[in-house]
Order: structure tokens, then sequence, then C-alpha cells
């Protein structure tokens, strides 16, 4: 079975940025705290808008991936992420060929 990732595109509201960051930096910590199968998780700030984020993650397989989206945390802090953005998320999937 080959790994799972995606990667999400988040545009924030100027005056939410710090939270999304605040609520992302809370998601990080407990996903690599409770989720030993999530190989990769990081919030990534562009360089040219500091409004603009990529969220990149990679967990072992589906099953992971899906533990992921069921863990009672993800769905405390994942709608008020949503809330803090300017517009709807791009969200894409992956897979590792190696």
């Amino acid at each position: 079975m080959s790994a799972k990732s995606f990667i999400a595109v988040l545009k924030t509201k100027p005056e939410k940025r710090e939270e999304m960051i605040a609520l992302q930096a809370e998601l990080k910590g407990l996903v690599f705290q409770h989720e030993p199968d999530a190989q990769v998780y990081e919030l990534l700030q562009s360089d040219d808008d500091p409004d603009t984020f990529n969220v990149v993650a990679t967990f072992k397989d589906d099953a992971a991936f899906e533990k992921h989206m069921a863990i009672d945390f993800h769905d405390r802090l994942v709608p008020p992420i949503l809330d803090c953005l300017a517009e709807d998320m791009q969200l894409s999937f992956f897979r590792s060929l190696g």
C-alpha cells in the first residue's frame, strides 16, 4: 500500500491569520502526538502573500488518513480553521510512488 498525501491551499482573512496559525499549530501537535502513522504534517506560509498557506500531510496508508479524518480533535479544530478562510480551501490528493 502506498502512502496517501494531501496538499491544501488555504487563503485566510487577514484579520484571522494569527488565529488560523494557532489552530493549525495545535492540530499539528495533536497529529504527531496521537497519530503515529502520520508521517508529515506541515503548515507552510507563502513568501509572497502572508495570507496564503499550504498544508502538506502524508499518512502511511488510507487507513491512517481515515483515522485522521475521524479523530475527535480534527472535528473540533477544522471548523474554526475553515471559518478563518477568505475562500474555499483547495484540496488535492497524491500517492507515493517510491
